[in-house]
């Protein structure tokens, strides 16, 4: 079979490149390596690959593992709705806006920065929040729209990549949970921290900004248009306790880290992600819940409705993580990763497949809008170069997760960059014409300090 066992991803690469829909491209690859792995070929081969193709994602299910992560998948949509509904998230930003912390440019992006930094449990909330929160701020201060914008979508993402104790985590945990390391998964998660030059190098640009408040590229020229706008900010839900946020998210976070000393018996880097994340944030809904009835302005009947809209609005992700799953399964028994493993290391220098994966995953996550995706259309082949060519495993992570963030930075149509200029008001074009050299340099930055590490580390 040898080349043929590279088609799967070959096909889902190609599609998400042409129709730019993860869900479709990883379907199809399932059932290309279903059609593959066919003992018995013939005239009704593609019924019988379709068929083995529902089986595949079925077996999902039978691990309890993979069973938690969509149950987690779901609920967090749920939590995300009842802090939105309760207005907590409203209350919050009228309590950072009247602190009086904002003093000059300096400060008014610094508390910027810095609630997309506190709020990293998951990347959207923190994008909403602060831009909402700064619009009145940046307009005072004549600041731009398009700098603000630049600010939350540069914060928000590389932040939840780097501390992990979110979605983000929970998600590469599960992927990488069919596979056997040395090391757990945890700790090879929390090894890519200061390997994710991306990241790093990212947060870096941003603070620089923030304390010189200089501008650069494009930037300048939105600087100069910028002009006095009101500080008034509409709100979906009216303003009511900043608690209704706090303490349900105070929850997941401190619930997930107890929760993992628990389930490892007292050592945090054995504990199991997902059981973990599925019990803090099943804390965390019922914390929400409780709060919003005991409130006397929601009923049970309405907080019901509240979370099954919320979890509905996930719906997609949760099938990208379904089909990612079973796509891994059906990709380690076709032997895709052994044989891409061979060629690189017949053909491709070892020092060279990091930086390649770095650059893979910019490709495709500016293609396809989404990082998540890349991560499942990539991690699956980037783990048989780790466990056959012993490349180090928290370094080919990292090289894949700031790969998929620096696509994300780059496309129009990630829903991050969207999120950012509604949250920010600021044209959506606008933004990326002017975040894009931003991102370029950090990326360029990043690939020549993957080639120095893999000169070192491998």
């Amino acid at each position: 079979m040898n080349w043929l066992t590279i088609l799967p991803p070959l096909v889902a690469i190609s599609i998400v490149l042409w129709r730019k829909e993860v869900i479709l491209a990883l379907f199809l690859a399932i059932l290309t390596s279903e059609l593959l792995l066919l003992t018995a070929p013939g005239a009704i081969a593609p019924l019988n690959g379709f068929l083995a193709s529902f089986e595949r994602i079925i077996e999902v299910f039978t691990d309890a593992g993979n069973s938690r992560i969509l149950m987690f998948s779901l609920m967090i949509g749920a939590l995300l709705a009842f802090i939105r509904v309760s207005g907590g998230v409203s209350a919050m930003v009228e309590m950072l806006v009247g602190s009086g912390l904002a003093r000059d440019r300096r400060s008014v992006g610094l508390l910027t920065s810095l609630t997309g930094v506190v709020i990293f449990i998951e990347s959207n909330l923190s994008v909403l929040t602060s831009g909402i929160m700064a619009r009145g701020l940046f307009d005072k201060y004549g600041m731009s729209r398009a700098r603000l914008a630049y600010i939350i979508d540069s914060t928000s993402a590389p932040i939840s990549i780097l501390i992990l104790l979110n979605a983000w985590g929970a998600y590469i945990l599960i992927l990488l949970s069919g596979y056997e390391f040395e090391q757990s998964a945890a700790q090879i998660l929390w090894g890519t921290v200061p390997l994710n030059f991306y990241a790093l190098v990212t947060l870096a640009i941003v603070f620089y900004t923030v304390f010189t408040t200089r501008v650069h590229g494009p930037m300048k020229d939105s600087e100069v248009k910028s002009e006095e706008k009101s500080n008034e900010h509409a709100y979906e839900y009216p303003p009511s306790k900043a608690r209704f946020m706090v303490l349900p998210l105070m929850t997941m976070v401190f619930g997930m880290i107890s929760f993992m000393y628990w389930t490892g018996d007292g050592d945090l880097a054995k504990g199991s992600g997902s059981k973990s994340v599925l019990y803090a944030t099943a804390l965390a809904c019922l914390v929400a819940y409780i709060m919003m009835l005991l409130s006397r302005k929601f009923s049970h009947i309405k907080l019901v409705e509240v979370g099954f809209h919320g979890m509905a609005e996930l719906l997609p992700l949760v099938t990208i993580v379904l089909f990612s799953l079973a796509l891994g399964a059906s990709l380690k028994q076709l032997g895709t990763g052994i044989f891409i493993a061979g060629l690189v290391g017949d053909y491709l220098p070892l020092v060279v497949v990091v930086p390649m994966l770095f650059l893979s995953g910019a490709m495709i996550s500016f293609s396809t809008g989404t990082s998540w995706g890349t991560f499942a259309i990539l991690i699956p082949l980037g783990v048989p170069l780790i466990q056959t060519l012993g490349l180090p495993p928290s370094l080919v992570l990292s090289a894949i997760l700031g790969g998929g963030v620096f696509g994300d930075h780059c496309s129009p149509i990630s829903d991050s960059t969207v999120i950012s200029s509604i949250a920010s008001g600021c044209d959506l074009l606008e933004h990326v014409k002017t975040q894009l050299p931003y991102a370029l340099t950090a990326g360029g930055i990043t690939l020549i300090l993957y080639v120095v590490a893999s000169l070192v580390m491998i």
